[in-house]
């Protein structure tokens, strides 16, 4: 199968050839044709999976196919992010696969003065990508009008709720007409996203081409366990034996964040930070000298766990766990794109063994734990069944075992080997995602 048996335009699939793209990945597969066929759709897909030009393409070629609007230009359609990273990523990939197409695209979010984007939206816009609080600001001050509207996108809907976007989201579509085609992408299909989807959607078809909170099948996991007051030691000793490797870390706080990636830097490791208190520009910033290998290292918050378009990284390394089981899945969805190898590694302290489990519950699978020498924690980590992560093993569970040294003998009632969680197909096609930012809702405006 290819882009053009699936009935797109000849324009997008040269601009897909231009970039490279010629086979689709399962959700574009399955998506494109209903989308293309006027359905409402949700759209269920891990971040990697090419759902941005799932609605993107299919999207483009509704409206090249209405052809262009007759008088001022007002957004025919319009894509809601929760962040400003995921909107300025989503608008770079219309404008990719749109490149051959007379389609005027903009971006509204918060962080970014009002007056740019009002210029933008005077000279007429086909394509608006959107967060939903700045979109309010626009609604309110009477300087977007939405009456024209086609085609509606939710993307990264179950991250939207998460942060409070519901009533916001209520009152955009509250500015959209009655009649128009919707599709929501989310991650998963909680029974909150259910309901958003009966009231906003019209029979709507579904796709799920990946496991709920499932991770790619080529990323491995271990956990080290270490102290709190070793983890930046054990940290530096990990970077300084993968020199040539980007890496990206991620951190709970944001002042933990900076705090560590100056500490990274006093230790002669380059490093930028990245979270919900930089400014768009400073994230811009750092985002371009982490994928350019000005800094090797990024270290975040679940600002980037989501949507960050960083190709082929190798390693993703949780200096703290999430305090949110299924963000670990988004986080290591950095890793092991495009069915590239990836590793994920967890510094794991006693005081987070509750969050180590309820991890391995949401993958159903257990995670190698590989005690590093000389970093042997002071207090056990227990893994789940009052089973310590070292010592004499209970039921299943492997012991853990130093790094660099043979695995131990199987001892009577020890576990039988170490597991890997592992899920979730190799896709071909363009990539998509979306993120989660750190703070409060109007921090993400």
């Amino acid at each position: 199968m290819n882009f053009q048996s699936l009935g797109l335009a000849p324009e997008l699939v040269r601009a897909l050839a231009d970039v490279g793209y010629t086979t689709p990945t399962p959700i574009q597969a399955q998506a494109i044709p209903l989308a293309l066929a006027g359905h409402d759709l949700m759209g269920g897909a891990q971040t990697g999976t090419g759902k941005t030009a799932a609605f993107a393409l299919p999207l483009l070629h509704r409206l090249a196919e209405a052809g262009p609007q007759r008088g001022p230009r007002k957004p025919r359609a319009l894509v809601l992010t929760p962040t400003r990273e995921l909107a300025v990523q989503v608008n770079d990939s219309l404008r990719t696969y749109g490149k051959h197409l007379r389609m005027n695209t903009a971006t509204v979010y918060g962080g970014a003065g009002m007056q740019p984007q009002i210029e933008a939206l005077r000279r007429g816009v086909d394509v608006l990508v959107a967060c939903p609080g700045r979109l309010l600001d626009h609604l309110q001050q009477r300087t977007v009008d939405l009456s024209q509207v086609e085609i509606l996108v939710l993307d990264e809907a179950d991250r939207m709720l998460d942060m409070g976007f519901l009533p916001a989201i209520r009152r955009v579509l509250s500015a959209l007409p009655r009649k128009r085609q919707t599709m929501l992408f989310s991650a998963t299909f909680e029974e909150s996203i259910k309901k958003l989807a009966l009231d906003f959607l019209t029979n709507p078809q579904q796709v799920q081409v990946t496991p709920q909170n499932a991770t790619a099948a080529s990323v491995s996991h271990v956990v080290h366990p270490v102290d709190t007051s070793r983890k930046r030691e054990l940290l530096i000793e990990i970077l300084s034996k993968r020199h040539q490797d980007q890496i990206l870390v991620f951190g709970r706080t944001k002042h933990g964040c900076n705090r560590l990636a100056e500490q990274l830097e006093k230790s002669g490791i380059s490093a930028v930070a990245i979270h919900g208190n930089k400014s768009q520009g400073q994230r811009l910033k750092a985002l371009r000298d982490f994928k350019s290998g000005q800094a090797r290292v990024m270290v975040a918050t679940d600002v980037a766990a989501r949507g960050l378009d960083i190709p082929l990284l190798p390693l993703v390394i949780n200096f703290d766990l999430p305090m949110v089981a299924e963000d670990y899945v988004h986080r290591i969805g950095r890793t092991g794109r495009a069915g590239a190898s990836g590793e994920a590694i967890s510094l794991v302290a006693q005081d987070e063994s509750g969050l180590l489990r309820a991890i391995q519950r949401v993958l159903k699978a257990d995670i190698t734990v590989v005690e590093v020498e000389g970093y042997t924690p002071t207090k056990t980590l227990r893994m789940g069944n009052d089973s310590p992560a070292r010592g004499r093993p209970a039921g299943n569970r492997p012991p853990a075992r130093r790094e660099g040294a043979a695995p131990r003998g199987r001892r009577p009632h020890a576990g039988t080997g170490e597991r890997h969680a592992h899920a979730g197909p190799k896709g071909h096609g363009p990539r998509g995602g979306g993120e989660r930012r750190q703070g409060t809702t109007d921090s993400a405006r």
